[in-house]
């Protein structure tokens, strides 16, 4: 198939999940997550101060970029967002066909032992959080049709969520400014990007990055928190004691296909107007980005794939990426499960109760160089002196090339092995 029938065949597909998705259920409240929009403390509009709950203490969140003076943004009809208040041009934002909320977020997620889950193949790639003792998996197959999931994970509020059109997997801390946020979908895109809105004061946020765009919030940023991606076999060996998120979700979709079918292949993303994309690969290459202390650096998949480990330094941490076959592309064929081997890559820091280690990719899987244990793309040892330890797991946004290259424009392309 050629990438122009695969691109033809795409937007056909498109066109029917969108209005498959403007077509909502009627969400069942099933779980109890909590109070979600606490009282706010007082306090002056351009300075919001957000309890980060697993910090143990009040932070002062800071507006990252300045307002756009003089430029409004044109009101969207359903919205009591404040318009007055922006950091993007409103000529980059196009309607993604749903309405708001045309693609529902789950907002009371239900969840199923991993014993009875009998839907899932071992290929699929789901994303796994983990918060104090407690570990969720959420599989892309749902995602695929809801993009955002509003839950509580070891008592830390948390956004899970998916953009679909540039690949992208991001995790949030909810806890901001005194309150809890809720997230829901505007229908709009960015640079083809899923925009966010916030029930409690409807501003509107990037997925790709957790920024404030439009509205109160304009120019802070959400803290982002790790999330692996993860073949479910391994996942669910892994994490055997976590909660797996359920297809009863209170709405009517069917979880398992594919309603993008060869997307990651084709020429061109889709709905996509934003800066030239970088040329250093395909648009549609898969990359990790990994972030730490605001620093931040892409690993492409090709890369990651050729030399199953990559380190380097990032924000004063030693960083390793490993990348592991087995996980199924779910933006290829039919259904999620069919979907090709493109395998995943997610990064950790490497130390161990402060030792640094170095690894080399085996057969067996992963081994470092200082007492020759065996790991897994989890980033934990299963073989060796250090059986029973993991990696800490550090913030790795899965993106398509081109997403990367919008949002992280003012990155330097470094390349590996040179």
């Amino acid at each position: 198939m050629t990438n122009l029938t695969r691109t033809a065949s795409f937007l056909i597909i498109l066109t029917v999940i969108t209005t498959v998705a403007c077509a909502r259920g009627t969400q069942e409240p099933v779980v109890d997550s909590g109070p979600s929009d606490p009282a706010a403390p007082e306090r002056e509009a351009d300075e919001p101060t957000s309890r980060v709950s697993d910090a143990g203490a009040d932070q002062t969140a800071v507006r990252q970029r300045p307002l756009r003076e003089g430029l409004s943004f044109p009101a969207v009809r359903g919205f009591s967002t404040d318009w007055s208040r922006t950091i993007i041009d409103p000529a980059d934002v196009l309607s993604g066909g749903p309405p708001k909320d045309g693609i529902p977020s789950i907002d009371a997620p239900r969840f199923e032992r991993i014993r009875d889950v009998d839907w899932l193949e071992p290929q699929e790639a789901v994303f796994v959080v983990t918060a104090g003792e407690e570990s969720r998996i959420y599989p892309l197959q749902i995602l695929t049709f809801h993009e955002i999931v509003n839950d509580i994970v070891g008592g830390l509020p948390v956004a899970v969520t998916y953009c679909p059109l540039c690949n992208t997997s991001v995790a949030f801390l909810r806890e901001f400014d005194g309150r809890v946020l809720d997230f829901g979908t505007t229908g709009r895109l960015r640079f083809s990007n899923l925009l966010m809105y916030d029930r409690q004061t409807e501003s509107w946020w990037q997925q790709a990055t957790g920024e404030g765009v439009i509205g109160e919030y304009a120019g802070y940023r959400l803290e982002l928190y790790p999330v692996l991606m993860l073949p479910y076999e391994v996942a669910s060996a892994r994490f055997s004691d976590a909660m797996v998120l359920s297809r009863d979700t209170g709405y009517r979709r069917d979880y398992g296909r594919n309603p993008y079918i060869g997307y990651d292949t084709a020429a061109r993303p889709f709905l996509y107007q934003g800066p030239a994309v970088s040329p250093e690969y395909n648009p549609m290459t898969r990359v990790v980005q990994v972030i730490v202390e605001n620093e931040t650096r892409a690993v492409p998949y090709p890369v990651a794939r050729e030399e199953g480990v990559v380190e380097f330094e990032l924000g004063g941490s030693p960083v390793v990426v490993f990348w592991d076959e087995g996980t199924a592309s779910g933006l290829d064929a039919s259904s999620t499960a069919a979907g090709r081997d493109v395998g995943s890559a997610n990064a950790f820091d490497s130390r161990v109760d402060g030792r640094r280690l170095s690894f080399e990719r085996t057969r067996e899987g992963f081994v470092d160089d200082q007492t020759g244990t065996t790991w897994d793309g989890s980033g934990t040892a299963h073989r060796g002196p250090l059986r029973g330890e993991s990696l800490t797991p550090l913030v790795g946004v899965q993106h398509f090339w081109f997403s990367y290259s919008a949002f992280e424009t003012d990155a330097v392309f470094e390349p590996f092995g040179e």
